[in-house]
């Protein structure tokens, strides 16, 4: 059985950071967080987080969504919940 370390060689570790906060969040009741929440617990600065988010969502696998008083929110939506078991050992 492979890590986690080994299964996603190759792929920037930023990206797996926030695929791995994604998940996380979206085992939570509303499943989204806030960009601001996100970039604290993956520990990575928030124009990284926005790269990588804007990636993510031109690549159809994260929602983004922003709230009237401007607050911005990021959750796997479908096609990233059902990817994210192929990238990593979930069950």
């Amino acid at each position: 059985m492979q890590d986690a370390s080994q299964q996603t060689d190759g792929l920037d570790p930023a990206k797996v950071t926030i695929l791995r906060q994604l998940w996380e969040a979206s085992q939570e009741s509303d499943g989204a967080w806030s960009l601001a929440k996100l970039s604290k617990r993956a520990g990575i600065p928030m124009s990284t987080l926005l790269r990588i988010l804007n990636e993510f969502d031109t690549a159809g696998i994260v929602d983004l969504t922003e709230q009237e008083d401007g607050r911005r929110f990021a959750a796997l939506n479908a096609d990233g919940l059902a990817l994210f078991p192929s990238l990593f050992s979930t069950q």
